[in-house]
């Protein structure tokens, strides 16, 4: 299978060997040969959907954007990849830089945009630094920036290095981060095409989903259309991660089968073990049994009959052995780091997940804590400004559901309550049924006691006279 954007062409990072390989030709036939509404309809013919998790048309929500130039209009191109488990797009800035760049432009052409911001990860220097060098130059060979080839479209390209923050890789998020705000996301509506950075209409994409623009352009959207499963065509980067022989970044097409993708491109499972979970796009995709990894194929609409989706792509394998408790508690406690405190559901209920889940851990968790686990899941999901709540919500909720006995096997039958106080220790119920509670005659002595000592205390007499 031809690559459309990994290609084996050696240091095609240097634009002249890029450009020897037909590099910036897309962009120099949409200014001469294409309106922005032809280009707009190619890739919605492609089928191209995004690539950072969503999986949304990415030619219908390019048709978004208003058309005319009343205020300036901006694209910002998504490489915060903060998600754990996913590291393709630093493979495109390091290997393949430009055809990013160029689909960038092309995208800009399309929408009527004159300036694109590069938002990048802040853990991510080394690839910063490259994407400056990239972009400087493109703008040396007349590839960004005053009247393109001779035409009226003029467009600016700049890098923006984010501070490391995970919610900043949501799309609203992002826009304040780069106006110098909080990255705390927005209320929508209004959407970003409508009201985004500074208030202008804004179209955010991934980077892996530009670096898939010049091909189309080049060979048609008809072609990249019937890549793969034509539910969400095209070639995926799949970064696989995790208790895998041969771990890294493989393109291959939407809707391989996950087991091909283990065994015959990532070399098996290491040690020759059985597969115990799988996440199967980045840290906050609903895990996969074993039973569910040997029918599960690798595109969205795949996935979903099987109770999970594509995310990003970040295939996170793990082997017998794994101590799949401490995996989601690992999971829960950087969601609990990264949440920004705006929503309660997430503010709250991560911190709550987290306390379950490390009582568990540590052998004093109860039965009941998997059905609370549970609850508090459900109760943040779908609750929240942003996604983040449910990126928490699903690893916990799905963990708890397909991998109960791993849970329920650290728990105690005869685990107690501990008792805070003696008036704690009189409640009636169910889930108090192993405390060892007093005589009520020691009970009412011990706090005839305590109003005594009280009643000599001299604060205590200074405050009620």
């Amino acid at each position: 299978m031809e690559k459309i954007i990994l290609r084996d062409i050696p240091d095609l990072d240097n634009i002249d060997v890029y450009v020897a390989n037909g590099g910036y030709s897309s962009l120099k036939k949409v200014i001469a040969e294409m309106t922005p509404d032809q280009v707009i309809d190619e890739v919605k013919k492609s089928g191209l959907r995004g690539r950072g998790g969503a999986c949304f048309s990415t030619g219908m929500k390019w048709s978004f954007m208003p058309k005319g130039n009343e205020k300036p209009k901006f694209l910002c191109c998504n490489g915060d990849e903060s998600e754990p488990g996913s590291f393709k797009d630093r493979e495109i800035f390091e290997k393949n830089p430009h055809q990013f760049i160029e689909g960038a432009l092309i995208a800009a052409y399309a929408m009527g945009i004159g300036a694109v911001y590069t938002y990048i990860r802040g853990e991510y220097w080394k690839w910063f630094n490259i994407m400056e060098k990239s972009v400087a130059d493109a703008y040396k060979k007349g590839f960004i920036g005053k009247n393109l080839f001779g035409s009226n479209f003029s467009v600016e390209m700049y890098n923006h290095m984010g501070a490391g923050a995970y919610i900043c890789g949501e799309e609203t998020s992002l826009m304040n981060s780069l106006e110098g705000k909080r990255g705390y996301p927005r209320v929508k509506p209004p959407f970003p095409a409508v009201s985004g950075m500074w208030g202008n209409p804004t179209t955010i994409n991934n980077i892996e989903t530009l670096a898939n623009v010049p091909a189309i352009i080049n060979k048609g959207g008809e072609w990249f259309s019937k890549i793969g499963d034509p539910r969400q065509p095209g070639t995926l980067l799949f970064g696989v991660s995790g208790d895998v022989n041969k771990p890294g970044v493989y393109e291959l097409p939407t809707g391989i089968p996950l087991m091909e993708l283990i065994n015959d491109h990532c070399g098996g499972v290491k040690d020759g073990k059985e597969i115990k979970m799988v996440i199967p796009g980045g840290s906050s995709m609903p895990p996969l049994t074993r039973e569910e990894c040997l029918i599960a194929k690798m595109d969205n609409e795949s996935l979903k009959e099987v109770g999970s989706m594509i995310g990003t792509a970040g295939v996170i394998v793990m082997a017998e052995g794994t101590d799949v408790v401490d995996v989601i508690r690992r999971v829960t406690k950087f969601y609990y780091h990264e949440s920004c405190g705006q929503c309660t559901p997430c503010r709250e209920g991560c911190g709550w997940m987290l306390k379950v889940l490390n009582r568990i851990m540590d052998g004093s968790g109860r039965k009941s804590d998997l059905d609370l686990l549970i609850s508090v899941a459900e109760n943040i999901e779908g609750n929240t400004i942003c996604a983040l709540g449910d990126a928490a919500a699903w690893p916990v909720k799905h963990a708890v559901r397909k991998f109960r006995k791993d849970f329920e096997a650290k728990i105690k039958d005869d685990t107690p309550l501990p008792v805070l106080n003696k008036v704690h220790g009189l409640r009636e119920s169910d889930e108090y049924d192993t405390i060892t509670f007093q005589s009520e005659q020691e009970v009412v002595e011990g706090l005839i006691g305590t109003v005594q000592e009280l009643s000599q205390n001299e604060d205590v007499k200074r405050f009620s006279s």
